[in-house]
């Protein structure tokens, strides 16, 4: 079987093109950035085991579970996670979550932030790696998605404070920021089926999938700074409900952000009071 043979191979399962490049170039042991190599050598035979490991990660990938799951990681905000299903595939989606909590403190020298269910830690380390002197905390509820934020802070040397707990109960410190990206979809929405192989509880709440987000809200003025900014990720029909919650809790400018869809998938506001002190 050649490289061009085995992108084919993939197809024919119903897997879409760009999977199909990822697969091969893993099972060849090449970076996922060289799908420019493929055109070039598709006429290359692939060795026997790498073919093998082809068609186990096509059939895997072909039943629905999330590429990064079958590969070991995945790349958010320039950086290369390890995740499996011990934590939410990462969505390049909520890489406008990121770009938002920079651009609302981009004039502001010293931030403490805090990302609350952080999984497999995409949004803490991708808001530290961006500001390497913001002080970066990451609450979740699963031990076992704090060992795999962890193993990444450490591979990836950002240093992160890490606490396990319910968003924010048990936490004590004021933050300039809050962001989240937590559960949001109805417990009953027909696309759960489609997410089997992802931790449930990283998906589902409650009967309109708002129940965290309301937890989120009301425990968030209690630990935002004078000015601090709470930055919220959630369903694409979910804005306008969103933005009324944080209304009706007291909230400022509130507001939406578009995800590369063209989706309202953000929301926040700002707390009132004079908002942390900028150089």
């Amino acid at each position: 079987m050649t490289v061009a043979q085995a992108i084919q191979y993939a197809l024919s399962l119903g897997l879409e093109r760009l999977d199909a490049q990822l697969l091969v170039l893993h099972a060849l042991g090449r970076s996922q950035r060289e799908r420019a190599w493929l055109l070039a050598h598709g006429d290359d035979a692939i060795a026997p085991d790498a073919h093998t490991q082809l068609h186990a990660m096509a059939a895997r990938r072909a039943t629905g579970e999330p590429l990064s799951y079958i590969t070991g990681f995945k790349e958010f905000y320039g950086l290369t996670l390890q995740v499996d299903a011990r934590v939410l595939d990462p969505r390049a989606d909520t890489e406008t979550l990121v770009d938002w909590a920079l651009q609302v403190m981009q004039e502001v020298s010293q931030v403490r932030v805090v990302d609350l269910g952080t999984g497999s830690g995409a949004i803490a380390l991708a808001l530290k790696h961006s500001q390497p002197q913001w002080q970066v905390g990451a609450v979740d509820f699963s031990a076992d998605a704090l060992a795999v934020a962890r193993n990444n802070a450490t591979r990836l040397e950002l240093d992160i404070d890490f606490q396990q707990g319910s968003w924010l109960a048990g936490v004590g410190e004021s933050y300039a920021l809050i962001v989240s990206n937590p559960p949001y979809i109805a417990a009953q929405d027909a696309h759960m089926a489609a997410l089997t192989h992802e931790p449930l509880q990283a998906l589902a709440s409650g009967d309109d999938g708002l129940d965290d987000i309301r937890v989120i809200i009301g425990q968030a003025p209690a630990h935002l700074l004078p000015g601090g900014w709470l930055l919220l990720e959630h369903g694409y029909d979910q804005a306008a409900t969103v933005r009324k919650l944080l209304q009706n809790a007291g909230f400022l400018q509130v507001q939406s952000r578009l995800d590369l869809a063209g989706i309202e998938r953000c929301s926040g506001g700002q707390w009132p009071g004079i908002a942390p002190h900028s150089d």
